[in-house]
């Protein structure tokens, strides 16, 4: 029944619907040195915008992304598949489902290891590993904490990390084993996985925040100061682990309101000064420098304080993906993105920067595409 929806669907993803027209700013005003007029020697770039908009299907979530620069390639998991696309054309490339090796259509993460392979974190199937055409799924008999799988990260040695709803794996890529970590976590539900520079591995549980240096582990919660207060006095949320995956809806609200649970972390990030980015449920962003955390809400710009992706370009700027849309902010000033500037859908589940700088965004129904670069002419379909 899957595979025939996502058949149905494909036509959809290669046709764009909403091509942004380029955001014609005013024209700036000259600027004035001692009282004269200065000619401006260059334009002002245009503004970030949502430059297209891919559709799937009203009722298809798109769980993950990838960019595989090496293959000029956009992997994009679905709740009925992955898909391959060019990210030069736009044009599809492959679909994948159980016809073509994938242990379960609905694909929550997707990693790519220093060796090329492309790892499928499923919803109840495992792992599936693939490249060149080759497939292999993990299953808990080959060693995998469980069926439910999250995120991927990798060490300097290529160590390959997966995080899963019963603990972390760390599988080793020449023994092909794994070594699966369960009571070191503050909580053994694990949904952010990120490397520091000193190798250090950070995981963003249901619970707070573990880290493990090689030699020992360190945790922190809101107790530690993980997540923003909760100054709007919402309900706390009942979907926590406690033994039972029946609860993992990922339903945020609880009487008509939004919930809140600080220690629960969607999304991890480490920037180049070894920062760590925690996005949290309820809590906003908070930002761990080594000494103390620190968070940022609505209350100080954020789109939504449910974070479940983060990402930062080049440039440093920080890209949040919330339950409200998408938080651009240059340790300065914000800029949101959400339905009325474009998006298909507020809730924005995962992000990916392209190599020419755009912002790959996922949300339901489809895959949205950020740029201030002016727009280029793509294939469509007839």
């Amino acid at each position: 029944m899957k595979t025939r929806l996502l058949r149905n669907l494909l036509p959809l993803l290669l046709a764009v619907l909403a091509l942004a027209a380029c955001d014609r700013q005013p024209a700036e005003a000259p600027a004035t040195k001692s009282g004269k007029t200065v000619d401006l020697a260059e334009p002002a770039p245009p503004s970030w915008r949502v430059a297209d908009t891919f559709r799937v299907g009203d009722s298809v979530f798109v769980r993950s992304l990838a960019v595989e620069p090496a293959t000029h390639s956009l992997w994009v998991g679905t709740s009925v598949g992955v898909l391959q696309i060019d990210l030069e054309t736009y044009a599809l490339r492959n679909t994948f489902t159980r016809k073509e090796g994938l242990a379960n259509e609905y694909v929550f993460a997707i990693g790519i290891d220093p060796q090329g392979y492309k790892w499928f974190g499923t919803n109840g199937g495992g792992v599936s590993r693939y490249k060149a055409g080759k497939w292999k799924t993990f299953f808990p008999l080959n060693g995998l904490a469980d069926y439910w799988v999250y995120a991927f990260t990798a060490q300097r040695d290529g160590s390959w990390w997966i995080g899963t709803w019963a603990g972390a794996n760390r599988y080793d890529p020449k023994t092909g084993e794994f070594t699966t970590y369960v009571r070191e976590l503050v909580n053994e539900w694990v949904y952010g996985l990120d490397v520091d520079s000193r190798d250090r591995v950070w995981f963003g549980t249901e619970g707070g925040m573990s880290m493990y240096d090689g030699k020992q582990w360190h945790s922190w919660t809101h107790a530690d100061g993980l997540g923003a207060p909760n100054h709007d006095n919402l309900p706390p949320s009942r979907n926590t682990g406690l033994g039972t995956r029946s609860r993992h809806d990922l339903s945020l609200m609880r009487q008509g309101k939004e919930t809140y649970n600080p220690n629960y972390v969607f999304a991890v990030w480490v920037d180049p000064q070894d920062g760590v980015w925690a996005g949290t449920w309820g809590g906003g962003v908070s930002h761990y420098d080594g000494r103390r955390w620190t968070s940022l809400s609505t209350r100080d710009g954020l789109a939504g304080n449910v974070v479940y992706s983060i990402v930062q370009g080049e440039d440093g700027v920080f890209w949040f993906g919330t339950n409200k849309g998408i938080s651009r902010y240059d340790g300065q000033t914000w800029q949101t993105f959400d339905r009325d500037t474009g998006l298909l859908d507020n809730p924005v589940y995962a992000l990916a920067i392209s190599p020419d700088g755009d912002v790959w965004a996922a949300t339901r129904g489809g895959v949205n595409r950020l740029s201030r670069r002016a727009p280029v002419p793509h294939p469509t379909t007839r």
